[in-house]
């Protein structure tokens, strides 16, 4: 599942929705379980999400209810556990049928498991609750894209030689392989000028008086024209090897190698919620591995160099796994440890 949008929040709520999440004691709480959520920290927010859901009546309903499930149901999605995801996000479309987000993200899930049918009636239901969902109608459009994939493959089983339904098939994945492609961050290159001019080829014409004037002009400038300023080259090589540790981070990470992983960060990297490095290790180590596969992009990143050790690189990092897929606007700040840049410290945003 490498491109459709799970939502992250309720964005479609009624008045009497705001006013209520307003209210500090629980505003506060769902808060800070999001806040965990967010960190990466899901086991304890799924903890608290429990107990902040169980400390009501079963049967009650109302805003708070509704945003701690759905909070819920993107929690075990991020989980993995994407039964009691849908479970989740089914019992809210039963009892809030006029939201659209829990179905957008039911068909999210069902489009992890294959299940693509399913993945488009819950789709068509969101856009009949808000006709102007963008996220459910881009989803849609990928829902059919899957569904023509699958059928022109069926079709090329049926007949090899089918020309158009090769052509087809080639077209549909095209599309799906496009935003990989512009995801990924062209290598560094610069051409550098030959040291000396190519001789031109002998011509076989009497010589003319002008060939002698003529010879000074096409001397090249000299090489140590171009060369770059002392202070400008060292600026582009740290941005250069700055880049590379980002790009090498994300590679790690999207190969699931947690050990080169985890190689990316200092030892003085700050931990979100103050937990200890051993048991943050431990989190990500369970969150990178529980996934069948994982693919991290990096887009628009942009290098600030703080000083002659430390540097920052705001970018937007796309996430997608079998399970889940988001995209975040982020910023790490990296520190130069001996001939390496290593990552000291990560927050959402800039």
């Amino acid at each position: 599942m490498s491109r459709f949008r799970i939502a992250t929040t309720l964005t479609i709520l009624s008045c009497a929705l705001f006013m209520a999440l307003a209210q500090p004691v629980y505003a506060d709480e769902l808060q800070e379980i999001n806040k965990l959520y967010k960190q990466g920290q899901s086991d304890k927010a799924l903890e608290r999400i429990d107990s902040y859901l169980s400390s009501r009546p079963k049967d009650a309903q109302g805003p708070k209810i509704a945003q701690g499930r759905f909070l819920k149901g993107l929690i075990l999605t991020e989980l993995g556990k994407s039964a009691e995801a849908i479970q989740a996000f089914t019992r809210l479309t039963e009892e809030y049928p006029e939201l659209p987000e829990p179905y957008n993200n039911l068909a999210v899930l069902y489009a992890a498991q294959g299940q693509y049918d399913k993945a488009r009636r819950a789709l068509e239901m969101a856009i009949n609750t808000h006709p102007s969902y963008a996220t459910a109608h881009e989803n849609l459009g990928d829902i059919y894209a899957k569904m023509a994939s699958q059928a022109y493959d069926k079709a090329l089983q049926l007949d090899k030689s089918s020309v158009t339904a090769q052509t087809k098939l080639a077209l549909v994945k095209e599309l799906f392989s496009a935003t990989s492609k512009a995801n990924r961050a062209p290598a560094p290159s610069r051409v550098e000028p030959p040291a000396k001019p190519a001789p031109a080829p002998a011509k076989p014409e009497p010589a003319k008086p002008e060939t002698a004037k003529s010879t000074p002009e096409a001397k090249p400038a000299p090489e140590a024209r171009h060369a770059p300023a002392p202070a400008e080259h060292g600026k582009s090589d740290t941005q250069a090897a700055v880049l590379k540790t980002l790009h090498g981070w994300a590679n790690a990470w999207s190969g699931k190698n947690v050990s080169a992983y985890l190689s990316y960060y200092a030892k003085d990297f700050k931990i979100p919620g103050g937990e200890s490095r051993a048991s943050w290790e431990k989190t990500r180590k369970e969150r990178i591995s529980r996934p069948k596969s994982i693919h991290v992009s990096i887009e628009s990143p942009r290098v600030s160099l703080i000083d002659a050790g430390h540097a920052s690189i705001t970018f937007r990092q796309a996430y997608k796994s079998d399970a889940l897929s988001t995209s975040t606007q982020k910023t790490v700040v990296l520190v130069k440890t001996g001939d390496k840049w290593l990552i000291q410290q990560e927050r959402i945003g800039r």
